[in-house]
């Protein structure tokens, strides 16, 4: 244990297998729970950590109280021959944007380009795991959610009538792909259910008040306030449209629809995403495209740099460095989080993680 940050090194291996086992105890299908836990390690690798283990207690209660579809049906609906309507079944959003993802690329692959919506699906982790899918296949993706609560008020409102809607992009390079992972809020409620998990005090503007505009810090009273947006009116403004495209046009919730799945385990929330896949090789070849990315991204590393700036940092760095040190020192896992995980697997009765 680091006594400094109260953390705990857990290999990935035991992670995926604690996830995995708990999933198929709470009733998923042992395919089915294999591949949520794959991607939820690869959120906690990746530094998702909102995103990955720390949801794992939180998807077993829907589950047990009926919120997820466990053996749900998952449907492809094609609507043209370059967009298709995915129909979630209400199941784990791992799995259906798993499905569409894969829908987009074989459709791109065909046409050239695809958009693919989906409806009825759930929570489904960190944007950059989809669209990073797409750029394995020499692809761009381009992945949009509604979030599953409504955290932020349009610009200048006070109403919760808007989600920390998430969009990322994909590009493959020459080497790691290049991954923009962003909420529109200015900060992901993830990260704020991790201060309060770990009893850290929240920066000032984040949250405010919506009676007098007074700042939030404290992390247990952010249900109180509203969560402000990234870049004032334009991340409300991005909030909104995606909103409309991922939600509306799916058929999937937005804006008073939305349910908060933090305090509903039971109700369905009709989760909606869309992703978009292009196929580079209908533009220029591939070689030349990663080429080009690449002699762009040096230049751009190689750029002068302001005072105090040591490195220059570009989409999917961090990604990239997170991953290759947690699978070699391990997935920290905070005190508070552990012990959440231990009662978990001994009301499942499945081995705690520090047993694997």
């Amino acid at each position: 244990m680091d006594d400094r940050t109260n953390l705990l090194r857990i290999p990935a291996r035991a992670t995926r297998a604690l996830i995995a086992d708990c999933f198929v105890a709470a009733g998923l299908r042992q395919t089915d729970a294999a591949r949520c836990a794959e991607l939820m390690t690869e959120a906690d690798l990746t530094g998702a950590d909102g995103h990955g283990i720390f949801r794992l207690p939180q998807y077993v209660r829907r589950l047990n109280a009926g919120g997820f579809n466990k053996q749900p049906n998952i449907t492809v609906t094609k609507t043209a021959p370059a967009t298709a309507l995915v129909d979630g079944d209400n199941g784990m959003g791992h799995l259906v944007m798993s499905r569409a993802t894969n829908e987009a690329i074989a459709i791109a692959r065909e046409t050239g380009v695809s958009w693919v919506g989906v409806r009825r699906s759930n929570h489904a982790g960190p944007a950059g795991l989809y669209a990073e899918m797409p750029a394995a296949h020499g692809m761009i993706g381009f992945y949009a959610a509604v979030a599953n609560a409504n955290h932020m008020a349009t610009w200048g409102g006070a109403d919760l009538l808007l989600g920390t809607n998430p969009l990322a992009i994909g590009v493959p390079s020459g080497d790691a792909p290049l991954v923009f992972d962003m909420a529109t809020s200015i900060v992901a409620y993830g990260t704020v259910k991790k201060y309060a998990l770990r009893g850290l005090t929240m920066p000032e503007g984040w949250f405010v008040k919506p009676e007098t505009g007074e700042a939030i810090t404290d992390p247990a009273k952010s249900h109180e306030g509203i969560l402000l947006p990234m870049g004032e009116y334009k991340g409300s403004g991005l909030a909104l449209m995606i909103g409309l495209l991922a939600g509306v046009l799916n058929g999937a919730a937005f804006g008073r629809d939305v349910v908060d799945f933090n305090a509903d385990d039971a109700s369905e929330t009709n989760t909606g995403h869309f992703m978009i896949a292009v196929d580079i090789a209908r533009f220029v070849p591939l070689a030349t495209f990663t080429a080009e990315v690449d002699r762009h991204v040096r230049d751009l590393r190689a750029s002068k740099r302001l005072p105090g700036v040591e490195t220059i940092r570009l989409p999917g760095d961090r990604r990239a460095e997170c991953r290759a040190e947690r699978l070699r020192d391990g997935v920290p896992i905070a005190a508070q989080l552990l012990a959440q995980l231990d009662k978990l697997a001994a009301e499942l009765k499945v081995k705690p993680l520090r047993g694997r």
